[in-house]
């Protein structure tokens, strides 16, 4: 699905035109598909630009359809959910391709019948489920995939929702991005754009780190400034501070390496779990075991509303 609305923060007149201009591009045949609508019977077919609820319907291809689940790493054991499902297209591949439970979340009543009569005819509606709802009051926090083609407005809107999911949830965008919050890898299929986000677990603070080092315990102090999944940092040991190389963080993994105190580079892997951090580091005399205990209390991560900046770059998307 896409959307307009009416927006919060004032538009140029450059802006206003560009939004105006798409608007009218999108929105051209909708009052004959709502004709169609309300008729109420099986014929009804969902017709390209058809006005709803903050948005206008526009289908995804098939073949970027099943990119983004591909993207998004999708597998029998996932639960797929749909943000405005629309016709139920995406729903019905994580299910009839991919073997994965699905929701679609759709506004319209008459589109979710649509999407509920087409999982039938695909045989996966005991996976592929529709229900009308609203996406901005609805909790869909126990998915494993989100997808969704939105609005950069509305992308944005939903950031701190998405952000608050479990780390390790795939979200996936049709053409709009999320403002700040850069993708973790994008695709392209016939020159149409497919966004990835992988939610990271907030590492961000004091750590009080150890691991052994030649039959002793080592101890550091490790500190973390995050930006989304985007890091930097430093260790610090007895009079010794260094940068952290290369430090990323994927899903619940946190990466990173350093050159210790006697000039061996160690390189760290640990699962983020609240504030504990429980792996591996690695160097030339092998492996052990790592652990660290946050100090304090996790600063703030993605809760905060988009800027207005933010809200301004994602309105100049519509022009591009």
């Amino acid at each position: 699905m896409m959307g307009t609305r009416r927006f919060p923060f004032p538009l140029n007149p450059s802006m206003r035109s560009a939004l105006l201009a798409v608007t009218l591009l999108l929105g051209c045949g909708s009052l004959a598909a709502q004709d169609a609508a309300s008729k109420g019977d099986s014929s009804y077919e969902p017709k390209r630009g058809q006005a709803g609820k903050d948005v206008v319907w526009i289908p995804t291809p098939d073949e970027l359809v099943t990119r983004m689940l591909r993207l998004a790493q999708v597998t029998s054991k996932d639960y797929v959910v749909d943000l405005g499902a629309g016709d139920g297209k995406i729903v019905i591949a994580a299910a009839k391709e991919f073997g994965a439970r699905g929701l679609g979340l759709e506004y319209d009543p008459k589109l979710v019948e649509h999407a509920q009569r087409s999982a039938r005819e695909a045989g996966v509606s005991d996976k592929a489920q529709f229900r009308q709802a609203d996406i901005f009051a609805t909790d869909f926090s126990t998915a494993d995939v989100v997808t969704m083609y939105l609005l950069p407005h509305l992308n944005l809107k939903l950031r701190p929702t998405l952000m608050a999911m479990k780390p390790g949830t795939r979200l996936v965008s049709h053409q709009f991005t999320m403002g700040d919050w850069r993708p973790d890898e994008t695709s392209w299929v016939q020159h149409r754009p497919a966004f990835l986000w992988i939610v990271p677990a907030n590492v961000g603070g004091k750590w009080r780190a150890s691991w052994q080092d030649g039959g002793a315990t080592a101890g550091a102090q490790l500190s973390i400034e995050q930006a989304f999944q985007e890091l930097k940092g430093g260790i610090e040991f007895g009079p010794t501070r260094t940068s952290l190389r290369s430090p990323r963080m994927l899903g619940a993994q946190l990466q990173f390496s350093f050159t210790d105190e006697r000039g061996n580079v160690r390189n760290v892997s640990a699962n983020a779990a609240g504030d504990r951090l429980q792996g591996t580091v690695s160097g030339p005399d092998g492996s052990t075991e790592f652990s660290a205990t946050r100090e304090g209390l996790a600063p703030p991560l993605g809760e905060a509303p988009a800027s207005g900046d933010e809200m301004v770059n994602a309105m100049r998307q519509l022009g591009e």
